[in-house]
């Protein structure tokens, strides 16, 4: 098992509850050829994404959740200019574009994400990727993402290290807090929850455990009325003498996120 991955009690079996109502076949297909094609448009354009406005940005990541077939609401603090570490908790794939509509930002992500298909390749252009089998690698993965916040951009980390079902949380690691305080960049927590249209909590995006990427995706773009609700919570801290210890605690509590055994 990797050191940088801890084992979440969360599986498809367990945790992950069937869709609700489903739209009919040819309405996913659609919503997944809709999503497969912004997809495809970001990866032709990702050689220019230093010239590409971050609004653009912005709307493109909510246009490819949207086409996925989920509402994008985005509440709270807006996320300010310069080096910021966007932090949150860690349900489904989906929260990876959620967190560029907050902010267009570099994000850590496990190595594996290569193989991904259609998503793979972006994410090769964009991402800051960490060897979770190598713990020797850990402290240049940190000297990496602190370089990248003293340039002013931002970085998003997922600190629970792994996904989890959302009725059960993990305790944030602290690696990728010291990397803040090494490049004196603020923190931004970033709550995500995933409900149905009626208010009811739903599981059904969660990526987690054995799950297959294609069982997940096509569980989504089947689904009716699902909601993705992003709260962008105060700034933590720009450097200081505060611990990373305490820093990744701060932003664990400013989520309201809890560990949990099990779901």
């Amino acid at each position: 098992m990797s050191v940088w991955l801890p084992s979440a009690p969360c599986t498809p079996g367990a945790c992950v509850e069937s869709a609700g109502s489903a739209t009919a076949v040819p309405r996913a297909v659609l919503r997944l050829t809709a999503m497969v094609v912004l997809l495809l448009a970001g990866i032709t354009l990702s050689p220019l994404g230093r010239w590409i406005p971050a609004e653009l940005v912005r709307r493109w990541s909510r246009a490819t959740v949207r086409a996925a077939g989920v509402r994008v609401r985005i509440t709270g603090t807006a996320a300010p200019t310069g080096g910021l570490l966007l932090v949150a908790n860690h349900i489904s794939w989906l929260d990876i574009p959620l967190l560029a509509a907050v902010r267009p930002a570099r994000m850590l992500a496990k190595a594996e994400i290569r193989r991904w298909p259609v998503a793979g390749p972006l994410a090769a252009r964009a991402a800051l990727f960490i060897d979770r089998d190598r713990l020797r690698a850990l402290p240049g993965t940190v000297a990496r993402m602190a370089d990248t916040l003293r340039a002013g951009q931002a970085v998003a980390v997922f600190p629970e290290g792994s996904t989890w079902c959302g009725r059960a949380q993990g305790d944030f690691r602290r690696a990728a807090f010291q990397a803040a305080l090494d490049a004196g960049a603020a923190v931004q927590p970033v709550r995500i929850r995933y409900r149905f249209a009626g208010g009811a909590d739903s599981t059904a995006p969660a990526f987690v455990g054995d799950d297959s990427l294609l069982a997940s995706v096509w569980r989504v773009v089947s689904a009716r009325g699902l909601v993705a609700e992003v709260e962008v919570r105060p700034v933590l801290t720009e450097g200081g003498d505060v611990d990373r210890r305490a820093l990744a605690r701060a932003a664990q509590h400013s989520l309201g996120l809890r560990a949990a055994a099990h779901p």
